[in-house]
């Protein structure tokens, strides 16, 4: 089985952007991300209004890098240290030698493939570093952006769950999408 050490913390680099680790100091980008309707629209998790909650939120993600359970960054333009969005593995599953990738970018950044290519690197981290053999992404079915960004990668639709998932008094579907490490 793997296991995962996410110590000292990757940050991993394109031509265009440092993924990095979040930190305290970027609350109030937290906040823009996760509380934008627009941003969670298809992400069935409650929006983040306070300052005390994107703290909880940074808090959980450093929680799950500390106990390698799961790894996220912050996705930023090189030269400016402003978060404009979130990547990373949300559900690792070392038995399986597989892990759920999950990724949200702020909608004034959207069309300039900027999620391609951080979905790329973290990619590339997954296999060669993590030594993953799969990376599966679940996506809701209405979110043809995100589809498209994962089909141009590579990735094969495996799965429609219908109405798998209860959210706010509605059943929502669910698609899996996944690429496996051919080498």
């Amino acid at each position: 089985m793997l296991t995962f050490n996410f110590s000292p913390f990757p940050e991993l680099e394109t031509e265009r952007l440092l993924i990095r680790r979040v930190t305290n100091k970027d609350i109030n980008e937290i906040i823009t991300l996760r509380s934008n309707p627009e941003t969670m629209k298809y992400i069935p998790r409650p929006l983040i209004k306070t300052d005390e909650q994107a703290l909880e939120h940074i808090a959980l993600i450093d929680s799950n890098i500390e106990t390698n359970e799961g790894i996220n960054w912050g996705i930023t333009l090189k030269g400016n240290p402003k978060v404009i969005g979130l990547i990373g593995y949300y559900r690792l599953k070392p038995e399986h030698y597989r892990a759920e990738i999950g990724y949200m970018l702020l909608p004034e950044f959207h069309g300039k493939g900027i999620i391609p290519e951080a979905v790329k690197t973290v990619i590339n981290y997954g296999f060669n570093d993590m030594k993953l053999h799969s990376i599966e992404a679940v996506i809701d079915p209405d979110n043809f952006a995100s589809e498209r960004v994962l089909q141009k990668i590579g990735f094969i639709k495996e799965a429609h769950f219908k109405e798998s998932e209860y959210y706010e008094g509605r059943f929502l579907d669910k698609v899996i999408y996944s690429l496996i490490n051919k080498e």
